[in-house]
């Protein structure tokens, strides 16, 4: 009674409210870490137990079976077939994601309020394959690896133990940040960055609150906006009604409101990571040194709000799963020599919205993100092909690009917050698919009028 009495109080469910719960108990089980004593396998068992017991007391004992899976399926792959474990292990582990994703309808879930485990083992699948992936190159000659696969692949087999804490290490699997196994290794075993030396040991208090703060300011500005903004209201008549700027302000407002409860989420899984010691990654060059917590960051708030184009969106949001689709997805579709395409960009915004599950809306936001940067790279390259005299056309050019992301960003986002086919067209309709046309348009415009390189003025007349 008391657990629905506070859920009703806040305005949630009680399985969301048992989430949150557990979630900001990953906090203080974050600190203990530091204290496990038996060396790295104590740590190793602590971090599997404590992230085994919050998914349980989160989620129900079906949760932690599901993790299970496709933990065992990377890790049977690694032990019996090396040469392919990263390809067995992507498609088997992506596989079963989507089957969940299909048969518990987690998208609906999420969209009306309620909260499952498939958000988990979206990361656990993450972790999985990139563990895998990483053991495969560990067979190929460092010559003709790149430099993060050089810096993330693994030499020799995790031990099954040092596996499952790095899976689900103290609850960090709720909702990340993605991490790789081996600066998981290096820190538990104070390795690496985290070898004690003459500079000390940062101090994560600072850091952690800081991000405590950012969390507390961006669920109150959440629970302030959500109930002027509904999502319900695209499919209302009174929308219909509006006039096309009214109807274009309000899904700014409604992509606006919706990502201060990313915002808040993330800033959350920051704290745990950062007070744990794992989110250090390194020392400043700056006198005196101060710690970086970048490990632990998965989004830039100011950043996101105020990109100044969309190529930059991917750099401040979900930094973590960003960096992963880079180095997992990206990179490996590039072809020696070659440079990358908007094909290997399409590919990967594909796997990003088949991790995130098969709904049109994911489908459609993630295409339009494709084409949102696209164009964003075309109004760059006419930027840059401005002559240096001429830096009131550069401004304009910089403001336009600020302003196509603005604008098309929040018009893409509708897709990803109501799901379904008919409310995604629905909503891009009432603009007249202005945020699609517009892409679309620069794209064909960047293939015709192909600006010529600036030459330098430095560059003598022979």
């Amino acid at each position: 009674m008391e657990m629905e009495s506070m859920a009703t109080a806040i305005g949630v469910s009680v399985p969301v409210l048992r989430f949150l719960l557990c979630f900001v108990a990953t906090i203080p089980v974050g600190f203990l870490h530091r204290l496990v004593p038996g060396g790295a396998t104590g740590k190793h068992l602590y971090a599997a137990v404590t992230g085994a017991v919050l998914s349980y007391l989160s989620f129900g004992f079906s949760s932690n079976l599901h993790f299970f899976v496709p933990m065992l399926v990377s890790y049977g792959s690694m032990v019996l077939y090396r040469k392919r474990c990263g390809l067995i292990t992507f498609f088997l582990a992506m596989g079963y994601l989507i089957g969940c994703h299909v048969y518990y309808m987690s998208g609906d879930a999420w969209k009306e309020g309620g909260i499952d485990a498939t958000g988990a083992l979206m990361v656990i699948t993450l972790k999985v394959i990139s563990c895998a992936i990483n053991y495969n190159d560990g067979l190929l000659k460092e010559e003709d690896l790149r430099e993060s696969q050089k810096k993330n692949r693994l030499l020799k087999l995790p031990s099954l133990i040092e596996y499952v804490g790095f899976c689900l290490c103290c609850g960090s699997h709720f909702a990340g940040p993605v991490y790789e196994i081996k600066d998981y290794l290096d820190w538990t075993e104070g390795k690496g960055i985290w070898t004690k030396s003459e500079k000390g040991s940062p101090s994560p208090f600072g850091a952690t609150l800081k991000a405590l703060l950012q969390a507390g300011f961006c669920m109150g500005l959440y629970l302030y906006l959500v109930p002027q903004y509904p999502l319900s209201k695209f499919t209302e008549p009174e929308y219909k009604e509006w006039g096309f700027l009214k109807r274009l302000s309000y899904q700014y407002m409604a992509g606006f409101t919706a990502r201060w409860k990313y915002y808040f989420i993330w800033s959350i899984s920051e704290a745990s990571i950062i007070i744990s010691g794992l989110g250090f990654s390194g020392w400043t060059d700056s006198s005196p040194l101060k710690a970086r917590w970048d490990r632990a960051k998965n989004v830039d708030v100011l950043g996101v709000e105020f990109a100044k184009s969309a190529v930059e969106i991917p750099l401040v949001w979900n930094i973590q799963v960003s960096t992963w689709l880079r180095h997992y997805v990206y990179d490996r579709l590039l072809q020696k020599g070659k440079k990358a395409g908007f094909f290997q960009l399409l590919a990967t915004q594909t796997v990003s919205a088949v991790w995130h599950g098969l709904y049109p809306g994911y489908i459609i936001f993630f295409v339009q993100s494709a084409l949102m940067i696209a164009g964003s790279r075309a109004i760059y390259r006419w930027q840059q092909s401005v002559p240096p005299n001429m830096g009131i056309v550069k401004k304009i050019f910089m403001l336009m690009n600020f302003a196509y992301t603005l604008l098309v960003l929040n018009y893409s986002c509708v897709g990803f917050m109501v799901l379904s086919l008919h409310e995604t067209l629905t909503a891009y309709g009432s603009v007249y698919y202005i945020g699609t046309i517009i892409p679309v348009v620069l794209i064909l415009l960047g293939n015709v009028i192909k600006p010529k390189p600036v030459r330098s003025k430095a560059r003598k007349v022979e």
